[in-house]
């Protein structure tokens, strides 16, 4: 399972296990700063922004490249964008320095950063085992001249799977970074699964867009994205020549997020 399904608000299990441990971190820290009437919450939430700030300025430096022909995209954390162990070690640096300064602050806020990093930590390490132990889905689908296609007669190279809609505004804005990457990637099989839409929507919209796609398949019921767990759109699959599942992204890709991710399906020199 990719997405945590509130109503109609698919979100993502990543975002929720964040602002589960943050809620959790908040908890701890009322308690344990209860009788100094000291709560550490606004210093937690101000720890969260310098985290996620020095992870997209780390994120933007290793992928510094691929940013140089949309400067304007460095600023667009829509990509999902981030290096997660220098912005915990900068939150961690502050934090330290504040517990020094404020000796009853001290108790409630290493507290509730012990509570918070040890439950996002873990829960990370929790998802990276499930989704890593996920497979390829057995699943017949149709092409563009409505053709039945088994996924896994693809096997035998990485595998980039992306599920999309025209209706999906992140979705539209994505299609060139894939059609460059798949021009470029000889290496990867980039399939593209539309999701609950005819070969007429399609058709439109490359005529409309003016993109050439390889590997585009119909998926009128959407049963892929329920297998996999998403109900969010765009999802990125990333599998390797085997089938095993070794990384997601749920949300829009930039070239520097998808450069990041295919990293995983490339052999270690």
């Amino acid at each position: 399972m990719l997405t945590l399904n509130l109503g109609p608000l698919a979100l993502s299990l990543s975002h929720a296990l964040l602002l589960g441990s943050l809620l959790l971190a908040s908890l701890t820290g009322w308690w344990l700063g209860r009788r100094s009437a000291r709560n550490p919450e606004g210093v937690l939430f101000l720890l969260l922004l310098i985290a996620l700030l020095v992870a997209r300025i780390a994120f933007v430096a290793r992928y510094f490249d691929e940013y140089e022909q949309s400067p304007w995209q460095m600023l667009d954390v829509r990509d999902g964008g981030f290096l997660i162990w220098p912005g915990l070690l900068a939150a961690l640096l502050v934090a330290a320095g504040l517990a020094w300064r404020d000796r009853v602050l001290r108790k409630p806020l290493l507290g509730a950063l012990v509570v918070g990093v040890l439950v996002w930590g873990g829960g990370q390490l929790v998802l990276r085992s499930l989704e890593q132990g996920t497979r390829l889905p057995e699943l017949a689908l149709r092409d563009m001249d409505g053709q039945p296609v088994q996924l896994h007669d693809y096997l035998g190279k990485p595998l980039v799977i992306n599920l999309w809609a025209t209706w999906c505004p992140p979705c539209r804005r994505e299609m060139p970074v894939l059609a460059k990457a798949q021009a470029r990637e000889k290496s990867v099989t980039f399939l593209i699964v539309n999701q609950g839409e005819g070969e007429a929507e399609i058709r439109r919209f490359l005529a409309h867009s003016g993109l050439e796609l390889d590997n585009l398949l119909l998926d009128s019921g959407g049963r892929l994205g329920q297998q996999v767990g998403s109900r969010a759109l765009p999802t990125t699959l990333f599998y390797d020549a085997q089938g095993r599942q070794v990384g997601s992204h749920l949300g829009e890709l930039s070239q520097a997020s998808l450069a990041r991710a295919l990293e995983s399906l490339r052999p270690a020199p």
